[in-house]
């Protein structure tokens, strides 16, 4: 799939992720580059402060809001994997959703993307998968889901009548199955600022990325991640974004897009 030219994507970072006197991440420069806002809710990152600083800086910017909900794992970041109840899962996200929306000028998200361990095992276990939907239903309908692209997740959230956007990584490895390099493994995460630039455009305008094995995948999505506290961010930001603008390809926020 060859994008033409004139086509549009979304550009998304993790922001928020500040906790108190630790600032992490680089949010007031990458947010220059960016689309939209991926802002943690206090569960895994971010605490109350840091949630409205996040989101005044995203309206600040005209970059579109999401909630980036996780389980309960301050400690862990929210990279270990947790085995909760559906009824857990659906009262962590309406808790850290709710919470986000009300730092909102509308008082209202754009979109939601889970974090972590929650968004990965979401790929593969239904119930789960089926259990962020219902959460998303009840809390903010309209919501788009940003989720892995080519997972069983996308059609899981269609069935249930969530607005959905496609999403593939800038700084992350992938398997040759499409899901992400695990990391505890070397290699992961990718931080030199030219290759990220390259695979990103070469994702977006053919659809084509290139898995840890050196096999090609196919990819199509909505929306293109970057990771804003990996060493390096916002060079890698800036590089992206000039090279998709170069290429023709319109950085637009989520919400215009799905």
């Amino acid at each position: 799939m060859t994008r033409s030219k004139g086509s549009r994507i979304d550009f998304n970072c993790d922001m928020g992720e500040s906790f108190g006197m630790y600032e992490m991440g680089y949010d007031g420069e990458v947010i220059k580059y960016i689309s939209s806002a991926n802002i943690a809710c206090g569960f895994h990152a971010g605490d109350p402060v840091w949630m409205r600083k996040t989101v005044a800086l995203a309206e600040q910017h005209g970059v579109g809001i999401g909630a980036h909900p996780s389980y309960p794992d301050l400690v862990g970041f929210g990279r270990r994997n947790m085995n909760l109840s559906p009824e857990e899962v659906k009262a962590d996200l309406t808790y850290q959703i709710g919470a986000l929306q009300a730092f909102t000028s509308a008082k209202k998200l754009q979109h939601i993307k889970p974090h972590g361990a929650m968004y990965n095992q979401a790929v593969n276990d239904e119930s789960l998968a089926r259990a962020i939907c219902e959460a998303v239903l009840e809390v903010q309908p309209d919501l788009v889901l940003l989720a892995l692209a080519g997972s069983r997740w996308i059609a899981i959230a269609e069935d249930m009548g969530l607005r959905v956007a496609r999403e593939i990584f800038a700084d992350r490895a992938l398997n040759p199955d499409g899901t992400l390099v695990s990391r505890s493994k070397s290699g992961s995460v990718i931080h030199d600022a030219s290759e990220v630039a390259e695979r990103s455009l070469r994702m977006v305008t053919e659809g084509i990325a290139v898995a840890i094995t050196g096999e090609e995948i196919m990819v199509q999505a909505e929306s293109l991640c970057l990771h804003g506290d990996t060493p390096g961010a916002v060079e890698m930001a800036k590089r992206v974004r000039n090279a998709l603008e170069v290429a023709g390809v319109e950085i637009t926020p989520l919400g215009q897009l799905v």
